[in-house]
Formats: C-alpha cells, sequence, structure tokens
C-alpha cells in the first residue's frame, strides 16, 4: 500500500511539473488557454503502468491542483470537465485493444478539446465557441500524436523499472 501511495505522489508531482513547464514555456495556438498537454504524457504513463485507477486519479488531481496554483476555479472547471472526457474515451479505447498508446492519445487531445468547448458554451451561454472546433480538432490529433510518441517512447525505455504491484 505504502508503494503504490508513493507512486502516486510521484506520478501527481511530475504532472504537476510538467503542467508547470507550459506554463512557463509560451506556445501561442492563437486560442486562449490552448497548451500542449505535457502533464497528459504522465497521465498515459499511469494509465499504462497503474492502470485506469491510477491513471483517473493522477489526472484529476493535477488538473484540480494545477487549476487552482495557476489559474482560477474557472480553469480548474474547464480542465476537468476536458480532462473527465477524454480520461473516458481513452479509457474506452484502451480496453479494445485496438488502438495503440498513440491512438489513445490523440482521441483523448481531440476529446478534450471538444469537452473545453462544450463547458465553455455552457459556462458562457455562448454557442459561437464552436467555431473553433475544427481548429481545436487539428490542434488536438497533432498534440496527442506528439504526447502519445513520447509516451510510447517512455514506455519503452522504462518497462523494466515500472512496477505497481
Amino acid at each position: 500500500m505504502a508503494k503504490k501511495v508513493s507512486m502516486y505522489g510521484i506520478l501527481v508531482a511530475l504532472a504537476f511539473i510538467a503542467s508547470y513547464i507550459e506554463v512557463l514555456i509560451p506556445f501561442n495556438f492563437h486560442v486562449p488557454g490552448m497548451k500542449l498537454g505535457l502533464a497528459n504524457i504522465i497521465v498515459l504513463l499511469a494509465m499504462y503502468t497503474g492502470g485506469l485507477r491510477t491513471g483517473i486519479t493522477v489526472s484529476i488531481i493535477r488538473i484540480v491542483l494545477v487549476g487552482f496554483t495557476f489559474g482560477n476555479p474557472y480553469s480548474a472547471i474547464y480542465g476537468l470537465s476536458g480532462g473527465i472526457l477524454s480520461f473516458v474515451i481513452m479509457a474506452v479505447l484502451k480496453k479494445t485493444d485496438f488502438f495503440g498508446i498513440v491512438g489513445v492519445s490523440i482521441a483523448g487531445g481531440v476529446t478534450h478539446n471538444i469537452g473545453q468547448l462544450f463547458c465553455a458554451m455552457v459556462l458562457l451561454k455562448l454557442p459561437a465557441v464552436f467555431s473553433y472546433l475544427y481548429y481545436m480538432i487539428f490542434i488536438g490529433v497533432i498534440t496527442g500524436a506528439l504526447i502519445g510518441i513520447i509516451g510510447e517512447e517512455i514506455l519503452k525505455r522504462t518497462e523494466k523499472i515500472v512496477d505497481f504491484i
């Protein structure tokens, strides 16, 4: 039990650091709040090494901590709306064993953006935010692929040292 709690702490800390790096490096995607999603590398690693429960736990804790540390309550709400939707889709796709980690990550990137757009539409009562949909899908595919490729490489290189039992 102590080993599992320690691993959760390490994964949340790594995801938090990845989020902090994103705050420091200005990426301009021409959409407010748009980021690369570096912390999702850690969520993927958690999901593929520790299982779905580990992945969702790390994801939710990281989103809440980052939202309140580097943003505001609204950024936490937007993050949770995208994060939970994307995790559900990634979990379903992972269970099918049809998609590899890159495909799962791409689906996660796209659905994360869709979840945030839907949240913005509801909170702002502004359906026009969906005018960003095609752009957000395109960016989600690119960033999801990048995150998936990096996650896959990390998994290959660390599979012998990662042990969640």
